[in-house]
């Protein structure tokens, strides 16, 4: 308990619970902190989104009068609408709708879940987020290759550049087009590392404070006004990160949609 409060970095710590491996193989299935999390999140998720759905008589129809859940989830949608709407400048914009809808989701959530006392950032691991956005940007220029083949390596040479300029040009676009997942990643990654690690920073130094007396026992209470301010920020940076995301992944949709 003391360790896990004075040593804030130790919430991003990858912890084995147990270990199942077969003999003879290479195969080693172990059961990891983060994939409880995993598996709270999903069943969350599926759990949220059956209190949006009515079930009777075998049929699924939302409610005439919207309720709570079915309110938030309207907001959600309305919010991933407008990123679409704002950034892909294209008619087909909308069938990326459920693509970005579940990224968002599920990137809050799994934002949100390491405020948590004892849980586990999932996006505090530089390795979770780039790989998360290495293979959805992977996946967008397959899409990208299938809309228009060989003319996606129009996106290194803008039109009316000189053959002399372009010498110049095409390395420098090729290299920020690959650094877009690399930054993309550590935008997330950084944001909840850093936000997480203040608010365990200032918890445990409230709880320095426990074991005095007098006068000195209430100045714990300074940190922990301070705390909650800042937790309601903390959960604001988690929503806007969200949002971030996949903002800059629908623009990234955009650019190989609509070539220069």
């Amino acid at each position: 308990m003391q360790t896990f409060l004075f040593s804030p970095l130790n919430q991003f710590g990858v912890i084995p619970w147990f270990s199942f491996k077969i003999q003879k193989t290479f195969l080693d299935f172990t059961f990891l902190n983060s994939t409880l999390v995993l598996i709270i999140i999903l069943i969350g998720f599926v759990f949220l989104s059956s209190l949006t759905i009515n079930t009777r008589k075998n049929e699924m129809s939302f409610n005439l009068y919207q309720n709570g859940w079915q309110l938030c989830l309207t907001y959600i949608s309305a919010l991933v609408l407008g990123v679409i709407k704002d950034n892909i400048q294209s008619k087909t914009g909308s069938r990326f709708f459920p693509l970005l809808f579940v990224l968002f989701c599920y990137i809050f959530f799994f934002n949100a879940i390491g405020l948590i006392p004892f849980s586990f950032t999932i996006t505090s691991h530089l390795i979770v987020t780039f790989t998360l956005s290495l293979f959805i940007f992977l996946g967008i220029n397959i899409i990208a290759c299938r809309i228009h083949g060989w003319k996606i390596f129009s996106l290194f040479l803008p039109s009316g550049t000189s053959f002399t300029l372009a010498f110049l040009l095409i390395p420098i676009e090729l290299i920020s087009y690959i650094f877009k997942p690399i930054s993309l990643s550590i935008r997330l990654f950084a944001n909840m590392m850093a936000g997480h690690t203040l608010l365990k920073v200032i918890v445990g130094f409230a709880f320095k404070f426990t074991g005095l007396v007098g006068i000195l026992f209430t100045l714990q209470f300074i940190p922990l006004l301070v705390l909650i301010p800042l937790f309601f920020i903390e959960l604001g940076v988690a929503f806007i990160q969200s949002l971030v995301f996949i903002v800059l992944i629908s623009i990234y949709i955009n650019d190989v949609i609509n070539l220069h």
